[in-house]
């Protein structure tokens, strides 16, 4: 099992997007931090754990903690180590994202945002992505909003419209000690878990965009 990405588990609380064909969702967990331990990837597992009450979720991590160095080696994906490749195969080949990060001078972490440089730039297109972030105050929240999102939207991946954001505060050995995350955790897993869509190889997926001109 590979640092990089670490399979974490099999989940089967039935209900949601998946229970209908009983095919998990492979959900990909992308955590910015290179901490350990991290509250950010805390908050992700959080996340993945309340979709899981939703849907089948075949769940992978991809922490920069043990990808951070191999990526920041490489200047082109050329370049990458086995490990840093199969971490950005893994992230392509989601069917949910939950990407997580702290807040670092006002942004995502240098390492976060150079794995979606080297991804392909289609590979997430309708892909819904949770959206969550960590950081020392609530004074960062903005962060999703202002830096996220719009990394999301160029990528056509679609962020689902409620973001996570916990403060240092929030999160107490592990867990989400705050009311107001565990509502915004709970929107966005169910908005996440509406969206997801079987792999598009199987040919059934859609575009959001076919999806909407299609005829009632």
């Amino acid at each position: 099992m590979s640092a990089a990405t670490r399979p974490d588990m099999s989940v089967d609380i039935s209900a949601g997007a998946s229970r209908a064909t009983g095919v998990p969702l492979k959900t990909v967990i992308v955590s910015g931090s290179a901490s350990r331990p991290s509250r950010t990837l805390a908050l992700a597992e959080q996340i993945a754990l309340a979709l899981s009450k939703r849907a089948v979720l075949d769940l992978h991590v991809v922490d920069i903690a043990d990808v951070g160095s191999d990526l920041g080696r490489a200047l082109s994906r050329s370049q990458l180590s086995e490990a840093a490749e199969r971490a950005l195969r893994t992230v392509e080949s989601a069917q949910i994202l939950i990407a997580a990060t702290p807040v670092y001078r006002g942004s995502y972490t240098g390492h976060f945002k150079h794995l979606f440089d080297l991804i392909e730039q289609d590979a997430l297109v309708d892909v819904p992505v949770i959206l969550a972030a960590t950081g020392g105050g609530d004074k960062h929240c903005l962060v999703i909003e202002h830096q996220l999102r719009p990394l999301f939207a160029f990528l056509q991946a679609f962020a689902v419209p409620v973001g996570v954001y916990a403060s240092h505060n929030d999160i107490q050995d592990g867990v989400i000690s705050s009311e107001l995350v565990r509502s915004r955790v709970a929107l966005a897993v169910r908005q996440a878990a509406q969206l997801a869509r079987p792999p598009r190889s199987q040919g059934v997926a859609h575009s959001l965009s076919e999806a909407a001109l299609s005829p009632s």
